[in-house]
């Protein structure tokens, strides 16, 4: 594999990519990346993060607030039951990913090119995402296997889009703006879940049930909200929206150059080959294998606040649908600010120092979080639960109630900054011509315990049959990830041969 940063300069590069047709490096404001290829322009560097904009309304809308809920309640009819199931749905999609995606950021290494993989994965997820509209109750609908097959191959295929998109940063992006793109390409990611999510508010989930003048009297489009449609409508949206949205990317990033590449099986057993080279190797690459292990363990306790926020949120205040939806768009609005505040602390103060100050204010945020309930502030201050509340509205209407909000928005905006911070430190440490394969090692750090997160959590709320014991137990995680971020050096490693 030819090392891209001892290649020639400017003229070289244009010979190489001359498919591209960026100007030389130095001519026309066009810049190396951190690979030694030419920068994307522009419009190239924000098609990469408009593909943010494209993929997380998936994780709004299907993961988190809408169809989850309503498979395990409405689809499964038990919320215990559809509870164990969807855990049990998602640790088969951990453990493939798990085992997958070191080989496949391996194979595209090998093969070159990353865009005709995003095109392969984005048109698996775009259809079987639509596909839950017919996750209908009973015998007329999809079955549970079906529906729970649908979910696992969209979300092994997300994460696998994941990996590609991540190897593409570094040779997309100057050196010197990958903290700022790494950092807009979340924030255009919570921007695109913030704008599904008040269409849903507006269009499916609040008609009927408000008097507001501005809101309509019944669910638009014909949606039949007595055989959940509203609920269901997530799937069609969530992948045409990706479909779409994924264009920018295929037209306008640049790709590596075409190369001659082995045909697939080689390119399978070469990627492994590679794999298990690189894992032999992790002893030469011990400053990288540190963060990895550092970011499983942090990444892991992010995972499990966004799991559990709203499920604690839900069982010490007592709030319904309406409500968390609105949370979610009231958390995602200010996790736009975080992408952007990730981005600046990266290129101000340095991949490392952004972390910890991410990962720090995430801890913080949830102590503060843990220490709020409806008849006590901050652990020391009684409150009393009947005392008159702050407004009319259906939400948010206690004292606590606003300040467990305000506490998790700061939660919101310190993950949102650590997941661009995250990539961003990757990029820097990681040698050149490894950066797939390091991406794969990097998903697997962020899957390969994905259980640990919620088993902790699972224990510790039965254990001392305290939801706030349990939430609060996160913080070991946070803790351990901090802890070993001290003990990186912010500096790129050599290939090892």
């Amino acid at each position: 594999m030819v090392d891209v940063t001892k290649e020639a300069g400017p003229a070289a590069q244009a010979g190489r990519q001359g498919a591209e047709s960026f100007p030389p490096s130095g001519h026309d404001g066009h810049s190396l990346s951190a690979t030694g290829d030419r920068a994307a322009d522009k419009k190239g560097q924000v098609s990469w993060a408009v593909f943010e904009w494209a993929r997380n309304p998936y994780v709004l809308l299907i993961t988190i607030y809408i169809f989850s809920p309503y498979f395990t309640n409405v689809v499964v009819g038990d919320p215990v039951k559809g509870q164990a199931i969807w855990g049990n749905i998602n640790s088969i999609a951990g453990f493939a990913i798990a085992c997958l995606a070191p080989v496949l950021g391996a194979i595209a290494d090998s093969g070159g090119r990353r865009k005709p993989w995003l095109a392969v994965f984005v048109g698996i997820m775009a259809p079987a995402t639509f596909a839950l509209w017919w996750a209908v109750p009973g015998p007329e609908g999809l079955s549970i296997v079906t529906i729970a097959t649908l979910i696992v191959i969209v979300s092994v295929a997300f994460a696998f889009s994941e990996v590609f998109h991540n190897s593409m940063l570094p040779s997309v992006a100057p050196n010197d703006r990958i903290g700022f793109l790494s950092g807009l390409g979340l924030a255009l990611g919570n921007a695109g879940g913030l704008l599904i999510l008040c269409f849903m508010l507006y269009a499916f989930m609040l008609p009927g049930r408000v008097s507001w003048g501005f809101i309509p009297d019944h669910a638009l489009f014909g949606i039949d909200v007595s055989t959940y449609q509203n609920s269901r409508i997530a799937g069609p949206i969530a992948g045409l929206w990706l479909f779409f949205f994924t264009l920018p990317l295929m037209f306008f990033t640049p790709d590596r150059p075409r190369e001659a590449r082995p045909g697939l099986a080689d390119s399978i057993r070469q990627g492994g080959a590679r794999v298990v080279k690189t894992v032999r190797q992790l002893k030469h690459y011990r400053n990288v294998a540190t963060y990895l292990i550092a970011r499983m363990f942090y990444n892991d306790g992010q995972t499990a606040i966004l799991i559990f926020g709203g499920v604690y949120a839900a069982g010490v205040f007592h709030w319904d649908a309406l409500t968390l939806t609105i949370y979610g768009i009231v958390l995602s609005i200010f996790a736009v600010g975080g992408g952007f505040f990730g981005g600046w602390l990266d290129d101000t103060f340095g991949s490392k120092t952004a972390i910890l100050v991410s990962i720090g204010g995430t801890s913080l945020g949830l102590l503060l979080a843990v220490s709020i309930t409806p008849t006590e502030l901050f652990f020391f201050f009684p409150w009393d639960a009947d005392a008159p509340k702050v407004w009319d509205l259906p939400f948010f209407a206690t004292v606590p109630e606003l300040l467990y909000v305000g506490v998790v928005v700061l939660i919101a905006i310190f993950i949102t900054a650590a997941y661009a911070n995250s990539r961003t430190m990757l990029a820097r440490l990681a040698p050149a011509t490894k950066m797939s394969e390091f991406f794969g090692l990097y998903a697997l750090s962020g899957t390969a315990t994905a259980f640990l997160g919620p088993a902790i959590v699972g224990f510790t709320t039965s254990f001392f049959q305290s939801q706030r014991v349990g939430f609060a137990s996160v913080l070991v995680l946070l803790g351990v990830g901090l802890g070993l971020v001290l003990f990186v050096k912010e500096e790129r490693a050599e290939a090892a041969e």
